[in-house]
């Protein structure tokens, strides 16, 4: 019986070692947790401000499209390039934007907006437009003089694309 007993003996004490090593692991992990807790309240709130900008910056989401149409065609001639035959260019666009106030400066704005374009297109040659590059250069000065003109009367925004829905060039 004293045999089971040093034996018994023995392996408490084998466990009381084994509880000081328990002890000894879940102060060390207490420890480490503690020093990254500080270490992100103390220095990470620049990491967390920005992370938390950029989830809840409306303007990093691509908004829906919003259209606008302009009801009446453009139409110009092109008396001095004609040769003797009457040509003329019609024009139907819509223009798209991703903001509401943008569309209502559009709409706000559009006699000014129909003026600057119909400028723009009785300034264009013929043979020019005849072309797929002459066309998608012409919407390119479209968009930007309509961008212009919003940029002038202080609109937050501007368009993103605009579209020519009828092209006709006689």
């Amino acid at each position: 019986m004293a045999e089971k007993q040093d034996d018994i003996e023995v392996t408490e004490e084998g466990g009381d070692k084994s509880k000081l090593k328990i002890i000894i692991i879940i102060a060390v992990v207490v420890i480490v947790l503690i020093a990254v807790a500080a270490a992100l309240f103390l220095g990470g709130d620049d990491e967390t401000a920005e992370g938390a900008e950029v989830t809840t910056d409306v303007s990093a989401v691509k908004q829906p499209p919003i259209y606008h149409a302009v009801e009446r065609p453009l139409i110009v001639n092109f008396s001095d390039q004609s040769q003797g035959a009457v040509r003329y260019l019609s024009i139907k666009l819509k223009v798209m934007a991703r903001d509401q106030v943008v569309i209502d400066a559009v709409t706000l704005n559009e006699p000014a907006i129909q003026h600057e374009l119909l400028m723009l297109f009785f300034g264009q040659k013929y043979d020019e437009l005849n072309t797929p590059e002459g066309v998608k250069a012409l919407q390119e000065k479209t968009l930007s003089t309509i961008n212009g003109i919003l940029k002038a009367e202080q609109t937050i925004g501007e368009l993103d694309s605009v579209y020519f829905t009828s092209l006709i060039m006689q």
